[in-house]
């Protein structure tokens, strides 16, 4: 199952480099309608070159979604590993148990316990963190600003009057924010380490 989850994994990671050639090719053909002033067949390559790059966003959004999974699925067969250790040590223990300080024992499981405990806050913020995006959908104002980016690389004028959305700083702002959150959850729990 370990290795089904790691393969699946590089195959999501596959999928999305795909769609990145996808989207440079859909990108190609807009420069190309451009040019012959068909600007139907530019809007419709422009939409898929959007629809293209958000695939392969998702599609990296599901390998570290997966990732996160064999992660898990790893430390629970090293536990598992680990539990059958110290079932093997608990037969042996009784004889010892009379000369050693239960203190001690005692303080060193708390500690296993919070180091796992730990472990397992990481990894639940790490996949609430992932399950929190959601999809993008293609909205006009990108696909308008790609016509433009585009037709102005090939050195045409689009011939149409488009409307001016705000292009990217609202974007801009909503990352910086998700950033600037993320960067505080990770130094909380370095703190708590």
């Amino acid at each position: 199952n370990l290795f089904n989850l790691k393969f699946a994994a590089k195959e999501l990671q596959r999928n999305s480099k795909k769609c990145d050639k996808e989207e440079k090719l859909e990108k190609a053909k807009v420069k190309k309608a451009i040019q012959k002033g068909n600007m139907e067949v530019a809007r419709i390559h422009a939409e898929n070159a959007i629809r293209q790059k958000n695939q392969s966003v998702n599609f990296l959004r599901m390998s570290a979604r997966v990732d996160a999974v064999a992660a898990r699925v790893q430390t629970a067969v090293t536990m598992n590993q680990v539990t059958k250790s110290m079932a093997g040590v608990v037969k042996g223990m009784d004889a010892t148990l009379k000369s050693m300080n239960l203190e001690k024992i005692s303080a060193l499981m708390d500690k296993f316990e919070h180091q796992f405990e730990t472990l397992d806050v990481q990894t639940a913020q790490m996949e609430d963190t992932m399950s929190s995006t959601t999809t993008l959908t293609t909205p006009q104002n990108q696909v308008e600003s790609l016509l433009h980016e585009l037709a102005d690389e090939a050195g045409l004028d689009l011939n149409m009057e488009l409307p001016q959305g705000q292009t990217g700083s609202v974007g801009t702002s909503v990352a910086s924010a998700e950033q600037d959150e993320l960067s505080q959850r990770l130094a909380k729990l370095r703190d708590q380490m």
